[in-house]
């Protein structure tokens, strides 16, 4: 086991370093690059202003060059004022250092965020916590919804129970996030009034029931039909295993044999189901936090794309492919020491 571990951990870094670099390239295009520029000078600036601003803080070097020092395993050299020759940091705002030094993401610096005026790490982790918050929440209420609706549907396949339970799941799962937010907010918002209006800024003003209700609901409710189906899937096969009727002819009760003997291997598939809507969730919150204002990394990534705010694209870029991997990696582990067949192969 430790093996294997070892072996997915280096996949994932080989994998991170060809995502990341991936990403790196289609931010720095020139297009990205000139708005950049822009944002930070001025709309009637002329082009040759433009590229003395992109010279000057270091966006024209080597492509390589630039990469290794936003990993931190190439040296950042300051930049030179052409008026007066000295050392000036690239962004004041972020008191960057302005002599040669190795700092980038392996050194802990993200980089400096051009829409916030702060550095990434000071924007990119709070904003992380809030999400993260509003997804244990989610995964809370979603997986033991999910879990009993999927056991109880395939315990009784074929029944009233099933057909209903079944259609609800597809439903569910039919909706996309940004229509059962709206349902949701014209029914408890509008229709009841239960709801002050949508959720506010979990980093500015706090989370609190109210304001976090909509968000979970709307997040949740889709995920649920999806692993409820899956359930119902692993369920069912699992009931008509020879080992099941054994246990039947025995005599033991049908509630024992479920809890004893099926229900371990039938949670098999949706255990890995579960694991990968990590990477659905974030991509989740990216609709749901914009549609309630819920100020989480979904929120700062739409922030950082409107502004083509660089630095901070690529820490929510590297965020998403380290959770994606994660994910997959405990997943992979999680189904090795469910089935004891993986164990012994």
């Amino acid at each position: 086991m430790l093996a294997f571990i070892l072996r997915r951990l280096g996949t994932m870094a080989l994998t991170m370093l060809c995502l990341t670099m991936v990403v790196f390239f289609m931010i720095n295009l020139e297009p990205n690059l000139r708005k950049l520029s822009i944002s930070q000078l001025d709309m009637r600036s002329s082009d040759e202003h433009i590229e003395s601003w992109l010279v000057k803080n270091g966006y024209r070097q080597n492509f390589f060059v630039r990469y290794g020092q936003w990993l931190g395993v190439w040296p950042k050299y300051p930049n030179i004022d052409p008026a007066t020759g000295e050392a000036v940091s690239r962004f004041t705002y972020c008191n960057e250092p302005a002599e040669t030094r190795f700092s980038g993401v392996l050194q802990g610096d993200f980089g400096c965020s051009t829409k916030f005026k702060t550095t990434v790490a000071a924007k990119l982790f709070p904003a992380l916590g809030a999400t993260g918050i509003l997804m244990f929440w989610v995964m809370v209420t979603m997986v033991p919804i999910s879990l009993l609706i999927g056991i109880l549907a395939g315990m009784r396949e074929g029944t009233r129970t099933d057909r209903s339970l079944s259609v609800a799941s597809i439903a569910t799962t039919a909706t996309p996030e940004y229509v059962s937010g709206v349902i949701f907010t014209v029914i408890f918002a509008s229709w009841l009034g239960w709801l002050n209006g949508s959720a506010a800024s979990a980093t500015g003003q706090g989370i609190t029931f109210y304001n976090f209700t909509l968000p979970v609901m709307t997040m949740a409710i889709y995920g649920i039909g999806y692993i409820a189906r899956m359930t119902r899937a692993s369920m069912v096969e699992v009931m008509t295993q020879q080992y099941i009727r054994t246990a039947r002819l025995k005599g033991l009760g049908f509630g024992s044999v479920v809890i004893k003997h099926a229900l371990r291997n039938a949670l098999i598939a949706p255990f890995t189901v579960i694991m990968l809507q990590f990477p659905w969730l974030l991509t989740g919150v990216v609709i749901v936090e914009v549609m309630f204002r819920y100020q989480g990394f979904g929120f700062t990534l739409v922030e950082a794309a409107g502004n083509n705010d660089i630095d901070l694209l690529l820490g929510c870029s590297l965020v998403s492919v380290f959770v994606v991997l994660f994910t997959q990696l405990i997943s992979d582990v999680g189904y090795a020491y469910l089935n004891p067949r993986i164990r012994v192969q």
